[in-house]
């Protein structure tokens, strides 16, 4: 299937967005609001509200694939920790830097609400809209309120109590205030349960909200919910469980046969087991206005999906390798941890569970054979290459001396792993990049894929005391990521369908994909578990990191100011 970007709105036409919780002053806040009331009206067209609806989907690209909400989803948990490089180490070490002037947190809560507000413009707008087939409105209505729950739920996991707008605004305002978690959660569940009407099955309009994109969320949601003391109801794992297996057993979705296909790039990105996904491209104008972290040429802001970037060790100085297209361009933001290495994808493990070798990048091929230093593997002193040669590899295991030194290449093994040299994570390199140098990325970046359904599936079950019951869904993930013939060895009993599994098979399954901060969170571990594997957070870490700080711009320009949009704990 072809993939067909849903394309943002103009430069013109994104002043509908236009909101006091931007970062830009008052004065030209005012100076925009002609422009914004233009657009109001032009969203209550048939052309205009199709145009606010594509402008609320471009909004993703400012979340997903970006080095910020990375740094804020990835970073300072128990699997990964900071590498050589990068501006936010400081977010992993937990320092007090982390306050209520960072920029990161900043863009992500104005990025959000800009979202939001052009959402609630396309929604007030809706009824009196003429010209527009019924039926599509409805569904248009009902990606709308998806993606406002979406976006809520991203607030309030990472800020918890945060404004409720439901109204457009087109004037800037001082009166805001800080809703209680229950009543935003309550907002999320009553969009999300209303959209599941005018929603349709998984259809060849790629890109699209569907009715399993919507129960899937609905599932996280729940999970989610349950375990916030504010918010939390008695039937909220049941809920999470139901809406799962309906993911499961009512669409057309199914696991790929293999891990590492999941995140084959270009034809094989739109397949049975993507729910949902931010849709990225390779033409640069489709990702104009999109945002910060981007590229820009003459006048044109580039933007692309990032996360190629972070996660890649320094191979490109090392001997025998320059900098190629296939390998990327590490920046060396992500370094996994030895908890991640060495527990979550145990050595003892690997002859049956084929994903530490299709998650990790364990082989460079010389590229640069006349390079013949620097050498790193201490069983040698000098090397040798012809092009196409292996020149490092990465075995994942301790080697002795010996053993090293009968091979014609560096041979990385965890005693020698640094901040620049560390394995890999693979599923995000993207080989279609133009140049070396390159960094607008067109692969997209997967939000919902149905592997996750499965543990969701599962862990609402093990939530409920229903181990037993939890173990198909557990065993269909890792089946799928067996080696062939070890299919059998791969499966669990109900003794092993434990919570503890469950959080080492999330990240087994979805290593690096924005998960792991918020999943500490809801379980109630993200300070013990950063104490416990990560030894660059662990000496700063207190109990108010779960939450992160409001940003200083809103309070201060609320009316009453910290009284009336106090900020959390601890910042």
């Amino acid at each position: 299937m072809k993939k067909t970007l849903i394309l943002p709105l103009s430069r013109s036409m994104l002043a509908v967005s236009a909101l006091l919780f931007s970062t830009t002053g008052c004065k030209d806040l005012l100076q925009e609001v002609p422009v914004s009331q233009v657009s109001s009206q032009y969203a209550n067209t048939a052309t205009g509200f199709e145009a606010v609806v594509k402008a609320a989907y471009a909004s993703l690209r400012e979340y997903y694939g970006r080095e910020s909400a990375m740094t804020l989803t990835v970073f300072g948990t128990d699997t990964y920790t900071m590498g050589a490089d990068g501006a936010y180490k400081f977010v992993n070490q937990y320092t007090s830097q982390i306050n209520p002037q960072l920029d990161i947190t900043r863009d992500t809560w104005n990025a959000l609400y800009r979202a939001i507000n052009t959402i609630n413009v396309g929604l007030e707008a809706a009824p009196s809209i003429t010209g527009l087939d019924e039926t599509l409105k409805k569904r248009r209505i009902a990606e709308l309120k998806f993606l406002r729950a979406h976006h809520y739920f991203l607030l309030v996991q990472t800020f918890g109590s945060v404004s409720l707008l439901t109204k457009g605004n087109l004037v800037p305002s001082k009166e805001y205030s800080r809703a209680p978690i229950k009543d935003i959660y309550a907002q999320i569940v009553s969009d999300l349960e209303s959209s599941l009407t005018d929603l349709t099955p998984p259809t060849t309009d790629y890109g699209r909200v569907t009715k399993g994109a919507a129960e899937h969320l609905l599932a996280r949601v729940y999970l989610t919910k349950a375990t916030d003391k504010d918010a939390a109801a008695a039937d909220d794992f049941v809920k999470a469980g139901t809406y799962a297996q309906n993911v499961i057993k009512n669409y057309s979705y199914s696991l790929l046969p293999d891990f590492a296909s999941v995140f084959a790039q270009g034809g094989g990105e739109i397949n049975s087991e993507v729910i949902f996904a931010t849709q990225y491209t390779s033409e640069p104008l489709t990702d104009i206005g999109n945002g910060f972290n981007s590229t820009t040429t003459n006048t044109v802001t580039i933007n692309g999906n990032q996360t190629h970037l972070y996660f890649g060790m320094e191979y490109d100085v090392q001997a025998g390798m320059q900098r190629d297209i296939a390998n990327g361009r590490p920046f060396k933001r992500f370094r996994p941890t030895d908890y991640m290495l060495n527990v979550v994808f145990a050595q003892k493990d690997r002859d049956n569970d084929s994903r530490y070798k299709k998650t990790f990048k364990d082989t460079w091929l010389s590229n640069n054979p006349s390079k013949t230093t620097p050498i790193f593997d201490n069983s040698k002193t000098s090397l040798k290459f012809t092009a196409g040669d292996t020149a490092i590899f990465i075995p994942g295991y301790e080697m002795s001396v010996a053993d090293r030194a009968k091979r014609r290449y560096q041979v990385l093994v965890p005693s020698l792993y640094r901040p620049n040299l560390f394995p890999t994570l693979q599923k995000f390199l993207d080989p279609l990049r133009p140049n070396v140098s390159y960094e607008p990325g067109s692969r997209d970046f997967i939000m919902f894929r149905l592997a996750e359904t499965y543990l969701i599936a599962a862990e609402a079950l093990i939530k409920q005391g229903k181990a037993a019951d939890a173990v198909p869904f557990i065993n269909a993930v890792r089946r799928r990521a067996a080696w062939p013939g070890k299919t059998t060895a791969m499966e669990i009993t109900a003794a092993q369908a434990t919570m503890e599994f469950i959080m080492e098979e999330r990240e087994r399954e979805m290593a690096g994909e924005m998960h792991r901060w918020f999943d500490l969170k809801r379980w109630g571990i993200l300070i013990e578990r950063v104490k416990a594997y990560n030894p660059d957070g662990a000496p700063n870490i207190k109990d108010f990191h779960v939450l992160r700080p409001i940003p200083q711009d809103q309070i201060d320009r609320t009316a009453g100011g910290p009284t009336a949009y106090p900020q959390n704990p601890g910042y």
